[in-house]
């Protein structure tokens, strides 16, 4: 039920996956150490790997320093293709060093997630995950198998970043991985799970669209009417649990607001425009401003990327991308804030949530109102909690607001990416979370 691939660093890859039949001549892409491979988390179903170890090793080995997993959003974002060399990874789209990349200080493992994302493929459209549990499931396979050829790394602390829908899918892996860690089935010094721009409560999201466009000139009072009409036509249907035309209605409400506030980039709002806005989820990544961008990385990940990591010929990056978005119709709008609750309620997690004051997607009043109202212990500690500011060099990247378990971030100047808009204030948030 698993096949995994990796460089010669420690052993001959022919001898790790036959299956595959790479060979030692594949040294990965990019500078520096790399493992990467297929875990067939379910029969039929390849959910594709990558690893990054730290660049700038101060220890004797590498699972001395933590691992931070990426999940990116959609569904059918890839981690391994977006994630990696638009946001964190060590090169960008050009090839060029990235100087914040996390790989500086920690390992970074993407996956593509949910299988059909990226690298990943399933057999049959009928292997898609069609909800959260499924997908969070098959991540916990892929961790399981991840150990097991990897025990060095049992020991190592883990934390989960996540981006948009990313953050939905990785608080229920956090979640199901915890579980797992206490039944014994798995050993993992699983220590956090943060949330960038998560998509957790769609109905708070949406509902904060208008005043949020209004309040910053974007639409005026008519504008306002119109988008607000629309988003309670969809907060009617959430609460009915009719989630599967409520994201009907979430996709036709997108072109309302690109109508209304004239081709606004909904996921930095100041970003400059040419009244053209790509659809969330419907083409690769939810990336609105950067066409060009998008063909390149298909290029990019179905060219060189997938040759020099011997990707077998059948696999086409990104193909199956539209049916993973499609299996989570139903499941697109369903909130998950149930399951942040648990996490603070029954695991020793830490929590981390950081918004952009620029993206509209995921705005920051929508997450600050679901995130007040969730229910725990600490939350009139985390009410009366202090917000304080952010500064490096003397200049104010933000806002951060903390109690137990629990940790709000407000970033400066960061639309939907804050990674790629801010990268000082998110590097503050791993190093007082990951890099202690």
């Amino acid at each position: 039920m698993q096949s995994f691939c990796s460089k010669a660093r420690k052993c001959n890859a022919e001898a790790i996956n036959e299956t595959l039949q790479y060979s030692v001549q594949y040294h990965g892409f990019g500078p520096g150490q790399q493992d990467w491979g297929f875990v067939e988390v379910r029969q039929g179903a390849h959910m594709f790997w990558w690893l990054l170890y730290v660049a700038e090793l101060s220890v004797d080995h590498y699972s001395e320093r933590p691992i931070v997993i990426w999940l990116q959003g959609g569904p059918g974002g890839s981690s391994t293709g977006y994630g990696n060399f638009e946001e964190i990874g060590p090169v960008d789209l050009d090839l060029h060093e990235r100087p914040q990349t996390w790989v500086k200080n920690c390992n970074v493992l993407f996956i593509d997630n949910p299988v059909g994302t990226g690298f990943s493929y399933v057999d049959d459209p009928s292997l898609l995950s069609s909800n959260n549990e499924q997908i969070a499931q098959d991540l916990v396979t892929l961790m399981k198998q991840f150990y097991d050829v990897f025990p060095e790394f049992r020991e190592t602390p883990l934390h989960i970043f996540s981006e948009s829908y990313g953050g939905k899918m990785a608080v229920q892996f956090a979640y199901q991985l915890d579980r797992a860690v206490k039944d014994r089935s798995i050993v993992s010094n699983l220590r956090s799970v943060a949330l960038g721009a998560p998509w957790i409560s769609p109905e708070d999201s949406i509902m904060s669209w208008g005043e949020f466009l209004l309040n910053l000139g974007f639409v005026d009072t008519k504008g306002h009417a119109v988008i607000q009409k629309a988003a309670e036509s969809i907060q009617t249907l959430i609460r009915n649990n009719q989630t599967k035309a409520a994201t009907d209605i979430w996709k036709n409400m997108q072109q309302v607001v690109t109508k209304e506030a004239i081709g606004i980039d909904c996921y930095n709002v100041l970003t400059p425009q040419k009244f053209a806005i790509l659809q969330y989820g419907e083409d690769d990544l939810h990336i609105v401003h950067a066409t060009d961008n998008l063909h390149k990385l298909d290029q990019l990940m179905r060219g060189p990327v997938g040759t020099a990591l011997g990707i077998p010929s059948h696999v086409l990056w990104g193909s199956q991308k539209d049916m993973v978005f499609d299996a989570l119709h139903e499941d697109f709008m369903k909130p998950t804030t149930k399951v942040v609750e648990k996490l603070l309620n029954d695991t020793d997690l830490n929590i981390i949530i950081y918004t952009g004051q620029l993206d509209l997607v995921v705005s920051t009043p929508g997450t600050v109102r679901w995130v007040e109202k969730l229910r725990w212990p600490g939350r009139e500690g985390y009410l009366s909690a202090p917000r304080e500011g952010i500064g490096y060099k003397g200049v104010l990247e933000g806002y951060e607001k903390c109690y137990d378990k629990l940790s709000m971030y407000w970033i400066n100047r960061a639309g939907h990416m804050a990674p790629v808009d801010n990268h000082l204030a998110v590097q503050y948030i791993l190093e007082k979370h990951v890099l202690v």
